[in-house]
């Protein structure tokens, strides 16, 4: 396969799992096709067998770039927008709303890391802390891995296995709580990152199984997985929900992310010319970080509609200003949650776009400024 064209599958398949992320804190199960494939089975694993995929060696040979590099697009931009969350945050405690702590050197700083869900409106972007984590732990143990002539894909894929089913064995017994969760997390994702590199470096040459076969497969795997197992849904963020032992949180990892890879190199042709799923392929770090003011303001206008209008006469104020989760969804129509989807969008295109134009007038003052010093 060609790099455009794998660039372009990865790019979709990056919009549908952003897609999949906004849709499930909307509570929205409308693409879990019938429950068969959960999104909390897979779908935070999706985007480290993303990262991996596009992981690349050299990265070793210059570690200290390496993490400078990393720290600058996904670190610096996170605590510019954290202190902005924060600040929300705290005029919205002063409208009434509960949601979020106060602004500390703990919550700027440290809570990213141990949790992520210090101020609520940004919460689920505690995943660019967590992924920064993984990356220099992954890069780290490749060059120790390298230096004793072991950096072997095979052996590296059964070792982060193992420390992954080793964590969420002691998780499943209770024994991964208050700060273990932070090491917890970042060795329960590290095996996933290393799937996507793995396909990359031995799989993908021989992913040519024709559509039929690989998805009558694939169906029958995760109808037997969904039928001799519970709930298949867990929470990476904390560490838990693992209710089916150590190994099918890994397996329903590895059988969401072959549904949708495969899924997206079959609709790439189409769905990369349109410029909505470009533009959130593209972008699933600002998707991320802000669809949930998007939901904020849809709540919002809904409340207004409520204390003037007879309709939504239903909506619960109390529960707007306590709980981040809260959806409403009026007259329980399902298809206004179509309605959170696109505005967690909306909101992540406006607050992006804002970015851009405000860098990009930074970036001419400092040419202007660096002239000026040079004359």
């Amino acid at each position: 396969m060609r790099e455009r064209e794998v660039n372009g599958t990865f790019r979709i398949l990056s919009a549908i799992g952003i897609l999949l992320v906004v849709a499930g804190h909307a509570d929205f199960h409308i693409l879990d096709m019938g429950g068969l494939f959960p999104y909390y089975s897979f779908h935070v694993p999706l985007f480290l067998f993303i990262s991996g995929y596009f992981y690349e060696e050299r990265a070793e040979q210059g570690i200290g770039d390496y993490v400078k590099r990393k720290a600058r697009r996904l670190l610096l931009p996170y605590y510019i927008w954290n202190l902005l969350y924060g600040l929300l945050a705290m005029v919205l405690h002063k409208a009434g709303f509960l949601v979020g702590q106060g602004i500390s050197l703990r919550t700027l700083l440290a809570e990213p890391f141990l949790g992520g869900h210090q101020f609520g409106w940004n919460f689920p972007a505690w995943f660019v802390p967590a992924l920064f984590c993984v990356e220099m732990l992954n890069v780290c143990i490749r060059k120790v891995s390298g230096l004793l002539h072991l950096e072997k894909e095979w052996l590296l894929l059964a070792g982060y296995l193992a420390a992954g089913i080793g964590t969420v064995w002691l998780a499943a017994g209770g024994h991964v709580w208050g700060y273990y969760k932070f090491p917890g997390r970042i060795l329960f994702m590290l095996p996933c990152y290393e799937m996507g590199h793995f396909y990359r470096k031995k799989l993908e040459k021989y992913d040519t199984v024709p559509n039929g076969i690989y998805y009558a497969v694939l169906f029958a795997v995760q109808l037997a997985i969904v039928f001799t197992n519970g709930g298949l849904a867990y929470s990476t963020v904390w560490c838990t929900g693992f209710a089916n032992g150590p190994v099918i949180p890994y397996l329903t990892t590895v059988t969401g992310i072959a549904f949708w890879l495969r899924a997206a190199k079959i609709t790439a042709p189409l769905l990369g010319r349109l410029p909505v799923a470009e533009w959130v392929g593209r972008n699933t770090y600002a998707v991320m970080m802000h669809h949930i003011l998007g939901f904020l303001a849809v709540k919002g206008v809904m409340y207004g509609i409520g204390m003037m209008t007879p309709w939504c006469r239903d909506f619960d104020k109390a529960v707007f200003l306590a709980e981040v989760g809260y959806v409403y969804v009026p007259g329980g129509v399902e298809a206004f949650r179509w309605v959170y989807v696109a505005a967690g969008i909306g909101a992540a295109f406006v607050l992006q776009s804002c970015a851009e134009k405000f860098a990009g007038k930074m970036e001419d003052i400092r040419i202007c400024y660096g002239k000026r010093e040079g004359e």
